[in-house]
Parts: C-alpha cells; structure tokens; sequence
C-alpha cells in the first residue's frame, strides 16, 4: 500500500482527512507531543530543520505529502506585532517549504504533494494581513515547486478552502456558511489519484 505523510493531521480538518485517505493508503502522520491514539506517525517539530529531516528519513519512500498544517492570527498590518508576523511565516509557510523539501527526494515517481492554503490568499481581506501574506506565500512555493518538478512524475498542487466547518468554527457560525470538511478531503483524495495525473501547479479555490 502506497505511503501518505500528513502533517497536521490531528486537528479538525486532519482527522477527517486522515480517515478519508486511510481508505486507500498507509496514512503516516507527522505529530508535535503526544501520539494521537489510533494514529500511525513520527513525533516531529515542523519548525525545527533536523527534526524534519529525521521525521522524513523514518518514513523513508513515500507516495504523497499531504501539508495541513498550518496556523491563524488576526490583525492588520497596522497592529499586527513582529512576533505575530513571524510567527505567521513560519507556520504558513517555513512548516511547507522543510516538509516540501525533505519529501522530494524521498518520493516516488509518480508521487504528489498537496498543501492547503485559503481562499484569502487569493481574494485578499482587511484585517489578516499576516495570514494572508504567509499563505500566498505558500501558493508562490507550491507553483514553483510543481515547475521544477515537471516531467518528473511528482505533481504539486494546492487547495485554498474558505472558512471550514471544523469544530470550532460551528461554534461561531452556522454549518451553511462553512465549506464542509468532506469537500475538502474529497479533493485532496482526487488530487492524489491516477486521474489527477495532469494536474500540477493548480490553486483550486473551494468556496462555501
């Protein structure tokens, strides 16, 4: 069976995309702290270079990465702190680009890398300046990567949801005006499917 790392795979979005892909691959999920129960995986600090490496020479060959992680912190640019800034860049986009780039020489040909990004980084909003920025900072890693990788085999693409439907956004808004969790790993799966073999360098938006 084909190997999947996932990172970020514990949270509300990556427990329902850990199930979804487990149906048909040996999922492997890159944890910070304790093992979740009932979950495959390599203790990992996706901002820590040597942590990565050895995170990623463990799981050695492997079919797909599948980036979720990530982070959120409001602001614009006028009250947004430097930790706030950096902290954004490193979640958003530093976490991608050491996960990214351990996983290529490992993977096999064909292989797929999938990373969720946000619909805002594309339809810029008032008040995220940070997130915003971090996150098309990731669409800008994902099309040059899947550049240098053509012809190779390995097809990057990514995936920008609006606000989704994880626990606790139902908290604060109603479920019809959230993009459903589902959706989101219903593409990601298509994504990483023979059919999708065509396809790299996509931002595919995913609106509610």
């Amino acid at each position: 069976m084909k190997t999947v790392v996932i990172t970020g795979g514990t949270g509300g979005l990556g427990t329902e995309v850990t199930a979804r892909l487990s149906r048909d691959y040996r999922c492997l999920v890159l944890y910070r702290g304790h093992a979740p129960e009932g979950v495959d995986g390599v203790q990992t600090d996706l901002l820590n270079e040597s942590s990565v490496r050895n995170a990623f020479d463990e799981v050695g060959e492997l079919y797909a990465l599948v980036h979720l992680a990530g982070g959120f912190v409001p602001g614009d640019v006028a009250s947004t702190s430097f930790a706030t800034w950096t902290q954004m860049l490193s979640l958003n986009t530093t976490a991608a680009f050491l996960a990214i780039r351990e996983a290529l020489p490992r993977l096999t040909k064909p292989g797929r890398i999938v990373a969720v990004s946000s619909i805002s980084s594309i339809k810029q909003a008032a008040g995220v300046a940070a997130y915003t920025v971090s996150k098309a900072a990731l669409n800008t890693l994902v099309e040059t990567t899947a550049l240098e990788q053509k012809g190779s085999g390995i097809t990057v693409n990514a995936v920008l949801p609006d606000s989704m439907a994880t626990p606790a956004m139902l908290e604060s808004m109603e479920a019809s005006k959230l993009v459903p969790l589902d959706r989101v790993a219903e593409t990601i799966a298509f994504l990483l499917s023979d059919a999708a073999a065509s396809i790299s360098g996509a931002l595919i938006p995913l609106r509610r």
